[in-house]
């Protein structure tokens, strides 16, 4: 038995107005997911537990069956593992953002969270700027370079009890309300305020300015935590198994799961990423592995960004061409098991999560059966990938061991 779960980042949302009261997943074209669940089942899944902030950290752990409650430690030692950053006990890992921000003093507003998409290269002068400044670099903290606007610092013996609000929560808001608090908070605000200073006049700054584009003006300290231990895919299922993403915190689950990740050409987290290569890629290593993940963060992007007709392009082009072109070409493997699921809904009106319950469904070809699931036509049926239909369907898992469980159960 070969496994495939397709997750399609913040897909999940709200009706909107301007779909004409729909969700853009009930807006959207997707007839190979709405093709999994007439050919198979639909329900809802919790993935975020009560008490833990609606992440991609929590929710992705729990859609690959890691109980939040027992591995959770923070978002930053996920995407360091990816990155090849080995933590020491003591070290404590914060993703650090390069942000944009509108104003000063209290009046100071998260205006991008991502410097308008800052490049990687240019992030990479920017972060190479802060790690040599003796001020930021005091006491033996470090920066590390990540894709984009997503970086890391590494805070020998640094605050663990400490808040951080992610910055895409706070999109066009006052920040001061939303500055770290609690132990060692102090400490890093006074980085964050730092960095305004060393970045202000960089020559990344000025070219972006004189450019008409967001600029990189501070760092967002947030996702502390350490290393956390967590038991491989083949320790728990006795299975191998690779992900796929383009992003550093699905690849740094992978990487403590023991999972194999594979770098895909072109790939970007946005709408311009190489959809087809993550496909192509996925049904290569079913060749090699019991078990692949493939992770797509464009509709999650589209959704902070407030983009509607964004966010209905990029869940068509991720049932289009990573959905449609997977199951296409899965029948030499049969017989095969496929979960398409969205980690966390992410409404573009309020351009963050939210810990609603998410969609989920799931396709098993059946003995002997190598074909795909077979398209319907849903003006009949009434069926699809929706949060409609999932919550129609009167089906309801709580916990991410019964989910990864009934996939894993053979």
């Amino acid at each position: 038995m070969k496994y495939i779960i397709l997750i399609g980042d913040g897909m999940s949302d709200h009706n909107l107005e301007a779909l004409g009261g729909k969700t853009p997943l009930e807006f959207a074209k997707t007839p190979n997911m709405d093709a999994v669940v007439s050919n198979g089942a639909i329900g809802l899944f919790n993935s975020v537990p009560e008490g833990y902030p609606p992440g991609s950290d929590v929710a992705n752990l729990s859609i690959l069956g890691y109980d939040p409650s027992k591995y959770y430690t923070g978002r930053a030692p996920l995407e360091a593992a990816n990155i090849g950053i080995d933590l020491a006990p003591a070290d404590i890992a914060f993703r650090c953002n390069l942000v944009s921000l509108d104003g000063e003093g209290a009046e100071t507003i998260m205006a991008d969270y991502s410097a308008g998409h800052i490049t990687t290269e240019e992030a990479a002068e920017i972060i190479k700027t802060l790690a040599n400044d003796e001020e930021l670099s005091n006491g033996g903290i470090r920066f590390h370079a990540g894709k984009s606007y997503r970086h890391l610092m590494v805070y020998p013996n640094g605050p663990v009890k400490l808040e951080a609000t992610p910055p895409h929560d706070i999109s066009d808001k006052v920040i001061s309300p939303h500055l770290p608090k609690g132990e060692g908070a102090d400490t890093i605000v006074a980085l964050m305020e730092r960095s305004r200073v060393v970045l202000k006049d960089h020559p990344v700054n000025i070219k972006r300015r004189e450019a008409g584009k967001n600029t990189a003006d501070s760092i967002w300290l947030w996702g502390n935590g350490k290393a956390p231990k967590m038991e491989t895919y083949k320790e728990r299922f006795g299975k191998s198994g690779a992900i796929i993403s383009a992003v550093d915190l699905l690849n740094g689950i992978g990487v403590y799961a023991g999972l194999e990740v594979i770098n895909v050409p072109g790939v970007t987290g946005y709408l311009d990423t190489n959809y087809t290569g993550k496909a192509e890629y996925a049904i290569e290593a079913l060749k090699h592995h019991d078990f692949v993940c493939v992770h797509v963060e464009a509709p999650d992007e589209a959704g902070h960004q407030g983009l509607i007709k964004e966010k209905v392009q990029a869940i068509e082009e991720f049932d289009e061409l990573v959905v449609g072109h997977i199951l296409k070409k899965l029948s030499p493997f049969a017989p095969y098991r496929v979960m398409v699921i969205t980690d966390h809904p992410t409404p573009v009106l309020l351009k963050t999560h939210t810990r609603e319950a998410v969609p989920f469904a799931l396709f098993e070809s059946g003995d002997g059966i190598s074909d795909a699931p077979t398209e319907v036509d849903l003006s009949i049926t009434g069926q699809g990938f929706s949060e409609f239909s999932a919550k129609q369907s009167g089906v309801y898992v709580e916990e991410a061991d019964d989910l990864i469980g009934d996939f894993f159960k053979n």
